[in-house]
């Protein structure tokens, strides 16, 4: 039934009528449902009142399914918003209306028939706890109008075709940011076309260190002082305008497009924690690139249970620390110049209380000499993709740390401070998720034009066309929420749920993204040469590192239940 009590006709038309009334009005039941979901699960993960992590953890399928419902009904609302904010703009156009209504077709017979968490997790309304009921109220007119004529096959042909008129490496419909945000997209966009998609493929087969002269052009673009205040050698520039720079240099190879990640950590824990004077003598050179930083937290046996870490920082007679334990996964290692280093000072504690931060300097290595500097070892992890950085295991002993490099000279603090950088390293991976997913469309879309199978091109076969209708239209609903999520960074607003659920969906998007791409190739997108084999193989860290998907939903669910 219609809010308004009358019912919505429907269309057998490629585009839906009415269809911003539409989607408007199908945010309101399904955030109704999610409400109920939320009240089930907290009921069933509640003692006395109070939220049980055993529950939580024995209840696990319905947390995450929880957790993956409230991120498509936050998806939608942004696709809503995304679809108002063009209609003011008078930029809402065939394309975009096909895409947005295509979203809503998709996610909400994803919600009422089973939302895929992975390939082999199909999560079904009864997991979050609903009943036949439940669902019934929640399909009202508008909701059944765009589950049974939103993602059609007309429609997807439909969106393929004004895809095939539009010029090569135009971003699949408008992305509704401002002029200036639209100018830093264009200018990351030509940089990523002339200075690393030619050669990124060929780093990525011969596993090679990004070249320098590509890092101090970026250097020289602003990226690595991107969000750094102006007064401390930065731009000051917004998180939005990180994630649109993450999202386009990430488009041409996650490697180049990860190099800012490197520095955004750096400098959100100085900015954060760090005294007035670790501030200006870090930052400005960290913007710069004059020094190289790297993030030096995980161990060998503790993953994403930082609150375990054995390796330990011991305060001698000078008031400096000696650092001995081993890290793994330090990626940038060897040619860096500091690390953000967490160890525990508290030798007898046992969680996260005991940790402390450390601006550790070291001596930046050499392919014959990587480790260098006393006290300090190290071994290249290879690895599938994600390369052009390299992936190193550290091992520590006796490691020298001046004492003034105790990141806000408190110990204790390190655990908080790392948490304080978490929205932002979030925001960033979604945005390099959305750029690695846009990666795959260009290449497939390309390929489908140009391969000719049984005497026409492949992009003609309607499941062809079918994959890259999907690609653009999962590519938008992550911009969207991506972005949201930094609007939120942006206003001062705590945003760890919607970063977390832009992470969550970005990194599942780009990997379909990279698969179908893959399925659209053919045999010969297993072949190393071709450039889908690299973005399949980048595409896959990304639902693993800033927090694997089983860890992104857990944080979600438990949030949502605060």
């Amino acid at each position: 039934m219609a809010h308004d009590g009358q019912s919505i006709e429907m269309t057998n038309s490629t585009i839906l009528a009415d269809l911003t009334t539409l989607t408007a009005q199908a945010i309101e039941p399904v955030q109704i449902l999610l409400n109920t979901a939320q009240e089930n699960l907290r009921n069933k993960v509640s003692v006395e009142g109070r939220i049980n992590a055993s529950l939580i953890e024995e209840n696990q399928t319905a947390a995450h399914a929880v957790a993956w419902l409230a991120t498509y009904v936050e998806s939608l609302r942004q696709m809503d918003k995304w679809a108002q904010t063009l209609s003011d703009q008078g930029t809402f156009g065939e394309i975009e209306t096909l895409i947005l209504q295509i979203a809503f077709g998709e996610y909400l017979n994803h919600i009422f028939g089973g939302i895929p968490m992975s390939q082999g997790e199909i999560v079904r309304p009864h997991e979050y706890g609903l009943d036949v009921s439940d669902i019934l109220t929640a399909q009202t007119d508008a909701v059944r109008i765009l589950m049974h004529k939103g993602n059609t096959q007309a429609a997807r042909l439909r969106l393929v075709d004004l895809m095939q008129e539009q010029s090569a490496n135009i971003t699949v419909g408008h992305s509704g940011l401002d002029e200036e945000l639209e100018m830093i997209r264009e200018q990351f966009r030509k940089f990523s076309i002339d200075k690393v998609i030619p050669h990124a493929h060929e780093w990525h087969l011969k596993d090679e260190l990004i070249p320098l002269e590509i890092i101090n052009e970026l250097a020289e673009l602003g990226v690595f002082g991107l969000t750094i205040p102006e007064n401390l050698g930065g731009f000051g520039l917004s998180k939005a305008s990180m994630a649109v720079v993450s999202e386009e240099l990430s488009r041409g190879y996650i490697g180049v497009g990860s190099l800012g990640t490197r520095s955004e950590i750096a400098a959100e824990l100085i900015l954060c924690g760090g005294t007035d004077e670790q501030k200006s003598k870090w930052l400005p050179k960290i913007a710069s690139a004059e020094i190289l930083p790297t993030a030096v937290f995980t161990e060998p046996n503790t993953g994403s249970d930082l609150g375990s870490l054995r390796t330990r920082a011991v305060r001698d007679e000078n008031g400096d620390y000696k650092v001995t334990g081993n890290k793994t996964w330090i990626t940038h290692a060897a040619r860096t110049h500091i690390m953000t280093l967490l160890a525990r000072t508290n030798p007898d504690s046992t969680d996260h209380r005991g940790l402390s931060m450390f601006i550790a300097e070291k001596t930046p290595g050499t392919d014959e000499t990587p480790f260098p500097t006393d006290g300090m070892s190290g071994g290249e992890i290879e690895v599938l993709g994600y390369r052009g950085m390299k992936e190193y295991e550290l091992g520590f002993d006796n490691f020298h740390v001046k004492g003034e490099n105790l990141l806000g000279g408190e110990e204790g603090k390190g655990f908080k401070q790392l948490m304080q950088t978490f929205e932002s390293a979030r925001i960033q991976t979604a945005a390099r998720a959305v750029g690695v997913a846009q990666s795959a469309l260009d290449v497939s879309m390309q390929y489908a034009i140009d391969r000719k199978q049984f005497g026409k091109s492949l992009i003609n076969f309607p499941r062809v066309a079918n994959k890259l209708a999907m690609m653009a239209v999962e590519i938008m609903v992550a911009r969207q929420l991506t972005y949201f999520s930094a609007f939120e960074k942006d206003n001062d607003r705590r945003c760890d749920l919607e970063a977390g659920m832009a992470k969550l969906l970005g990194a599942r998007v780009a990997w379909a993204a990279a698969d179908n791409g893959l399925q659209i190739h053919g045999g010969n997108g297993f072949a190393l040469e071709y450039t889908i084999s690299r973005i399949l193989c980048d595409a896959r860290i990304l639902n693993i590192f800033e927090g694997a998907a089983e860890i992104q939903a857990q944080v979600i669910a438990r949030r949502l239940l605060d």
